[in-house]
C-alpha cells in the first residue's frame, strides 16, 4: 500500500511516499531532510497529535483557560485526552506554562496552561 504524507517538520512541506508492505515500510521516497524522514515514518507507524483545548477556570478574569499537551500524543488517544479535559476547573492565579494535570490519559502528556491568568478581586 502507497501512503502519501505531506511534511510539517519544516517549511518545504515535501510530499512523501511511503510504500508499505505486509506491515513492513519497504520505501519512503521525496522527502528533503532527516526530519521528513522521520516524520513519514512516524506518521504512518504511530501519528500523534498536540491536542489544543479549554478548560474552565475559577476565580479568574475570564471563564476559560485555554490548554495544550506539552507534547504529541497518540491519535487514537484523543478522545479520551478530551473527555479527560471536559470536567476539569483551574483555580485562578495561573501563569503561561504551568502544568495543569500530568500524564493526561495515560501519555506520558501534561496539560499546560498557554495563558496566564489573574484572580479577580
Amino acid at each position: 500500500m502507497l501512503n502519501k504524507v505531506i511534511c510539517v517538520r519544516c517549511p518545504r512541506s515535501c510530499v512523501i511516499s511511503v510504500l508499505i508492505e505486509e506491515d513492513t515500510i519497504k520505501s519512503i521516497e521525496g522527502y528533503g531532510c532527516r526530519l521528513g524522514l522521520e516524520y513519514a515514518k512516524e506518521e504512518v507507524t504511530n501519528p500523534k497529535r498536540t491536542v489544543c483545548s479549554t478548560v474552565r477556570i475559577i476565580g479568574g478574569r475570564y471563564p476559560r483557560l485555554p490548554v495544550r499537551t506539552s507534547e504529541p500524543v497518540p491519535k487514537e488517544k484523543i478522545k479520551e485526552v478530551i473527555n479527560q479535559l471536559k470536567g476539569l476547573k483551574v483555580k485562578a492565579p495561573v501563569r503561561r506554562g504551568d502544568v495543569i494535570l500530568r500524564n493526561i490519559a495515560g501519555t506520558g502528556a501534561d496539560i499546560i496552561a498557554e495563558m496566564d491568568v489573574e484572580e479577580t478581586s
